[in-house]
């Protein structure tokens, strides 16, 4: 919305005189950012492109930002800024969602265009979203490979895949309020896929049927199922965003498309938090 010179005439306070203070774009370092849009073709769409990925990418830094958060506030047993940080991640998720939206008005005749220029640039090789996938606990070892060309992002992303991830942490406050957790659940290899557990499934049961007594449990449980909800329709969003854009095609970076990313909807974060709804 335009401004009316008038009003701003009027408001006396306003500061226009940077010579010697930090602007708004200098604090933001715009300049870096808004240079950073480098069409590799001269078609107009591959503009688009650019832009969806980067700000999914800025998204992405802040999930891992608050996730990462909420992992130390869950073990120091800081529940209430945990759900907070928990909360906001999903209000993330819900903007990544969306930004599908806009791409989808890309057509197939127009990503043809400059898809080629793209070389083997995919999606697939987003270190942040593996770093995602890693502080929700799915863990696959020859996913680093990728990442060998920079020896500090490797190291980086191998010590993420290392650590314990939001479920371990969750898993780890079951125990800490008195259920009684398989013992190898809790000196595990985190660098391993997490299996389901009775012994987990039966501690949210007990959350589940008795709510009042156990609210942080049960709440921070809840959380949990909202953050893999949005994520799961992040993953169909982004399936079908693909389909309707190049079909059945094999991706950028060698992956089946389409195919790989209808298998990754059926992978599981917190899976006891799923089943105990059909039996509660």
């Amino acid at each position: 919305m335009t401004e009316n010179p008038k009003t701003t005439a009027n408001e006396k306070g306003i500061y226009t005189d940077f010579k010697n203070n930090m602007t708004y774009g200098e604090y933001l370092k715009l300049d870096q950012i808004l240079s950073g849009q480098e069409r590799l073709s001269d078609h107009h769409d591959e503009m688009l492109f650019i832009i969806i990925h980067q700000v999914s990418e800025l998204w992405m830094k802040l999930i891992l930002h608050e996730t990462n958060a909420a992992i130390e506030s869950i073990q120091s047993e800081d529940f209430q800024s945990s759900f907070k940080r928990l909360a906001r991640v999903s209000k993330i998720q819900s903007q990544i969602i969306q930004a599908w939206d806009v791409l989808s008005t890309l057509t197939p005749a127009e990503y043809m265009e400059f898809r080629e220029s793209l070389g083997q640039a995919s999606g697939f090789q987003s270190y942040q979203y593996r770093k995602i996938e890693f502080a929700l606990g799915y863990k696959t070892p020859h996913i680093l490979k990728i990442y060998e060309k920079d020896p500090i992002l490797h190291k980086e992303l191998s010590d993420a895949f290392h650590s314990p991830g939001l479920y371990d942490v969750a898993i780890e406050a079951l125990a800490k309020a008195g259920f009684s957790i398989n013992v190898d659940l809790l000196n595990r290899d985190y660098s391993k896929p997490y299996e389901e557990d009775e012994s987990v499934k039966e501690a949210w049961m007990a959350v589940y049927r008795n709510v009042d007594k156990h609210w942080d449990l049960y709440q921070l449980a809840e959380k949990l199922v909202d953050i893999e909800d949005w994520l799961q329709q992040w993953r169909f969003r982004h399936m079908k965003t693909v389909e309707r854009i190049i079909g059945f095609k094999v991706g950028t970076g060698g992956s089946s498309g389409v195919n790989y990313l209808k298998k990754v909807l059926d992978q599981r974060f917190f899976p006891e938090l799923w089943d105990l709804r059909t039996e509660l």
